[in-house]
């Protein structure tokens, strides 16, 4: 009798996990995230350790029947071979990767409530297994006590078989006891399900909103844009009827402002031309007298030249260009040795305007520099308490070939010169070839590594050709970085030289700073 509740029992058991087992298989079908990884992910994590913690020969509870001397033999098993449980998750993730294409957001949301009910609904149910389960423990102590009664009272043949019966009552126990664990584990997997798709059926519920919000944003936009385009074309509308209305008037408006211009152009070009030849005219007027006042004022300067030659007992020789050295010279044997006299040397725009002192141009030889281009120079000669001045003919010509050479180092970063130090700070100095570096911001004096100098443009940087004793005054420049160090350099040419000056001033100008000479 209480065999065969047991087995009752058991068949019971085995229905209610196989309807929980068909559940999460279900439940699984639909998974939150549309990858199909994550779907067979899902039902791989809750199938495999339902099937794998709890192990059975078969799919229900193993029938017995009593033979001969109450032996227990067991029927013969079935051959009740089911899909495994892989093929069973491959299945639905192939049905699972066909209905994702057709499940909307909303679908999916709805699935998700569903099967977080059912989840719920699993989890009150092995609740109630729990209690089933240990009642049934209850039932398995309560026979295996009344089969050991039995046996202290049974004898012989009677006493094996209830031996018997007992061994198959602590099997059951132990069965039992496994199925438990199975339970368990079913149990845990559960709320872990329960949990997820409670998770996922949040994300998709955000996911319509956002959704929704995204949607009513839309809408609001070609709302916004449906009407800006009915007011553009009510607007265009009200014009056109407008100008229709106006047709007459705008037509007549067009006649009145072609014909004022056909008057114009008839009339207009006579009176430009007109005027363009007077201008013209007038031009070349301005242009003969200015060169016959030029013609005159060159004649009178040289006629005045000529009668202070005849007093004076000097004159000036060397080109008139840059590049070239001017020299005093004595005229006539009763004058005094220029080095025993005083000179002093001037520039000026013209003959007859005021001129300017060159600062310590004080010797009989001065090389004009660039900025002498364009002007005259005069000199005065204060010899026994006697003052003579000599001048150029006409004002400096530029050297040729200078503005070419200038054009293209400026079109470089950096400039560099070769030049030899003939002093330093007033001394004499015997030097090396060195590097005159020109650049945009600064201006560097170096021999390989060795820098000499290094300054950028400034109010107390002075640089002007060479104004006092140089071996080759021509070739000779001037430089004061700063105050208590100056330099005069050599360089190779008198182009060179010049270039140098022109660059320099270039960029110290850039720089809002104006390269003069001492005391300018």
């Amino acid at each position: 009798m209480m065999i065969s509740q047991a087995r009752c029992f058991w068949e019971e058991r085995l229905k209610n996990h196989n309807k929980t087992k068909d559940k999460i298989l279900t439940m699984t079908k639909v998974c939150p995230d549309s990858p199909e990884m994550k779907a067979k992910s899902v039902c791989e994590a809750v199938a495999e350790p339902i099937s794998a913690d709890v192990s059975f020969a078969s799919n229900r509870f193993p029938s017995y029947r009593l033979g001969p001397d109450d032996q227990i033999i067991d029927e013969p098993e079935e051959d009740e071979k089911g899909p495994s449980v892989k093929d069973v998750v491959d299945k639905e993730t192939g049905d699972l990767s066909d209905q994702h294409k057709r499940l909307s957001v909303r679908d999916l949301a709805c699935k998700f409530d569903k099967n977080l009910a059912a989840a719920s609904k699993l989890v009150a149910e092995a609740k109630s297994n729990g209690v089933t389960s240990l009642e049934g423990h209850v039932m398995l102590k309560e026979l295996r006590d009344a089969l050991e009664a039995m046996r202290g009272r049974m004898d012989g043949r009677n006493k094996d078989s209830v031996e018997k019966a007992i061994s198959m009552v602590e099997s059951l126990a132990v069965t039992l006891t496994q199925h438990e664990g199975g339970i368990i584990q079913e149990r845990f997997e559960v709320k872990k399900l329960a949990s997820f798709l409670k998770q996922a059926s949040e994300d998709a519920k955000k996911l319509i909103n956002q959704e929704r919000s995204f949607a009513c944003a839309e809408i609001e936009s070609a709302r916004d844009l449906v009407m800006r385009l009915g007011g553009a074309f009510k607007e265009q509308e009200l014009c056109f009827k407008a100008s229709q209305d106006q047709g007459p008037n705008v037509k007549k408006l067009v006649e009145e402002v072609q014909e004022a211009r056909r008057i114009r152009l008839m009339h207009q070009p006579t009176k430009v031309m007109g005027m363009k030849h007077e201008l013209r005219d007038l031009k070349s007027q301005i242009e003969e007298k200015s060169a016959y006042s030029v013609k005159l004022q060159r004649g009178i300067g040289r006629i005045k030249r000529v009668e202070g030659s005849k007093s004076c007992p000097y004159v000036l020789d060397g080109a008139q260009s840059l590049g070239s050295c001017l020299r005093i010279r004595a005229s006539s044997e009763s004058a005094s040795d220029v080095s025993k006299c005083s000179v002093q040397w001037y520039r000026a725009a013209s003959e007859s305007s005021r001129r300017e002192a060159i600062s310590g141009a004080n010797r009989s030889v001065y090389a004009p520099e660039p900025y002498d281009v364009g002007r005259v120079i005069q000199a005065d000669i204060l010899s026994n308490d006697q003052r003579f001045t000599v001048a150029t003919v006409g004002p400096i010509n530029t050297a040729a070939g200078l503005q070419s050479r200038v054009e293209t180092l400026l079109r470089k970063s950096n400039s560099e010169f070769t030049v030899v130090i003939s002093q330093m700070n007033g001394q004499e100095h015997a030097s090396r070839s060195h590097v005159f570096t020109v650049g945009k911001t600064r201006i560097k004096l170096s021999r390989g590594w060795i820098t000499k100098a290094r300054e950028i443009y400034s109010n107390s940087m002075q640089l002007c050709g060479v104004r006092d004793t140089a071996n080759v005054p021509a070739k000779a420049l001037f430089w004061q970085p700063r105050k208590g160090l100056s330099f005069l350099l050599t360089f190779e040419s008198e182009q060179e030289r010049n270039a140098a000056i022109v660059l320099s001033r270039k960029y110290a100008y850039d720089c809002s700073v104006t390269l003069v000479g001492p005391d300018d």
